[in-house]
């Protein structure tokens, strides 16, 4: 069970998490071989390790959904922080979207609503609800409270998941040793947040895997010195569909990690 949860090392490094590490950590870090950031679903808080989301360069199935619940409201303002005046239970979600090749996932909506700190949902306004998008390297952040207990519920936030013009995913995500886990019909510890003390509040970090077809990108134009399979060093310059990019972490490239897909691993020239 244990074997089968985390990455094996004689693997080497995730493609998730040699996308992540490039974005969040120095190119030396990787260079030498340093260790990839821990996955959000890599342990439970226990120190004991979780049916995971899919890596999604295994081509394991989606972030799995779950029930919309009775207190979604369409129409959402957009916004990265929920908070209200005089909020103290502070939370900070934050994490990537990724298709199923690896390939991280700009635009993407996620519509996030929850209860406030005495569990109880705003059915008339639009308290802690809002939608936003990922940014260009498919990353998200979410400032919000920590949500109160819900009468038959565990902790638990919603979120809408769509890539652009792609089916919707709707799924909940959970927060690692609480009671009441245990008990709740609907937990999946898939969906569970490493969640970690910040200051007077607390970090949380996820990372969606969604299904969305042709994730290759288009390969290789006439002219293109960019291919799968190629050793590339940090300065290394190519061309893809006609642009230049220049190397920024030293990798191998594979199919997924075209040059316009990947803007932590390549800078357009």
């Amino acid at each position: 069970m244990e074997g089968e949860n985390r990455p094996d090392p004689r693997k080497g490094i995730s493609r998730k998490n040699l996308l992540k590490a490039a974005v969040a950590a120095p190119p030396a870090a990787m260079l030498m071989g340093g260790a990839a950031p821990a996955l959000a679903r890599d342990r439970s808080g226990t120190g004991q390790p979780l049916a995971p989301t899919p890596q999604c360069d295994d081509g394991d199935d989606p972030t799995p959904p779950q029930m919309e619940g009775p207190y979604f409201k369409p129409d959402s303002p957009r916004r990265t922080s929920l908070l209200e005046p005089g909020d103290t239970a502070l939370l900070t979600v934050a994490g990537f979207v990724f298709s199923r090749t690896c390939r991280p996932l700009p635009g993407v909506l996620l519509d996030f609503w929850q209860a406030d700190v005495r569990g109880a949902y705003d059915g008339v306004g639009y308290r802690y609800r809002g939608h936003q998008y990922t940014d260009a390297r498919g990353a998200f952040a979410l400032s919000t409270v920590f949500p109160g207990l819900y009468p038959g519920r565990t902790r638990h936030l919603h979120v809408k998941v769509q890539a652009p013009n792609q089916p919707v995913l709707t799924t909940q995500l959970y927060f690692p040793g609480e009671p009441r886990n245990n008990t709740d019909a609907l937990f999946d510890p898939a969906l569970l947040m490493d969640v970690r003390p910040s200051g007077p509040g607390r970090e949380a970090s996820f990372d969606f895997v969604v299904d969305v077809p042709g994730g290759e990108g288009p390969g290789p134009g006439p002219g293109d010195t960019w291919r799968a399979g190629a050793a590339y060093g940090v300065g290394d310059l190519v061309r893809y569909q006609g642009v230049s990019y220049r190397c920024l972490i030293a990798h191998q490239a594979t199919p997924g990690w075209e040059p316009p897909h990947t803007p932590s691993l390549w800078q357009r020239q």
